[in-house]
């Protein structure tokens, strides 16, 4: 028996368009999150971190293949990540869960790796 991928199970690629999409709406609006993001490349930070996690769920290989290596903590080192913008990123970040309403089990599975995520990414003492 082939085992369903966390991608399929969440509903593939609409999911994570839906989900990244509402995250970003939250961030457009961020003042600590905001300045991260220049205007021209919205779209294109939208399209990564949801490329990013497509394939980190088990969906095609899209961002490696255009990106390589996703070395996450490198490609936010030239930003400040203090635990201020830990917080705001997770706050969007859980506004966009529960939009997407997933089964309980997915939705924790989803939660525990965000936060996990965020926090890794913290690279500047409070």
């Amino acid at each position: 028996m082939t085992e369903i991928s966390f991608y399929d199970a969440a509903g593939g690629e609409d999911t994570f368009r839906r989900l990244v999409h509402r995250f970003y709406e939250g961030v457009k609006e961020d003042p600590l999150l905001r300045p991260m993001y220049p205007d021209e490349d919205m779209e294109g930070a939208e399209e990564r971190l949801r490329g990013f996690l497509i394939q980190y769920w088990g969906g095609p290989t899209t961002y490696s293949r255009e990106r390589g290596h996703p070395r996450l903590r490198m490609r936010h080192a030239p930003f400040v990540v203090d635990e201020a913008a830990r917080d705001a990123w997770l706050k969007h970040m859980r506004v966009a869960v529960d939009e997407i309403a997933l089964p309980e089990e997915l939705e924790t599975k989803l939660w525990n790796y965000l936060e996990y995520a965020a926090q890794s990414m913290v690279n500047t003492p409070s």
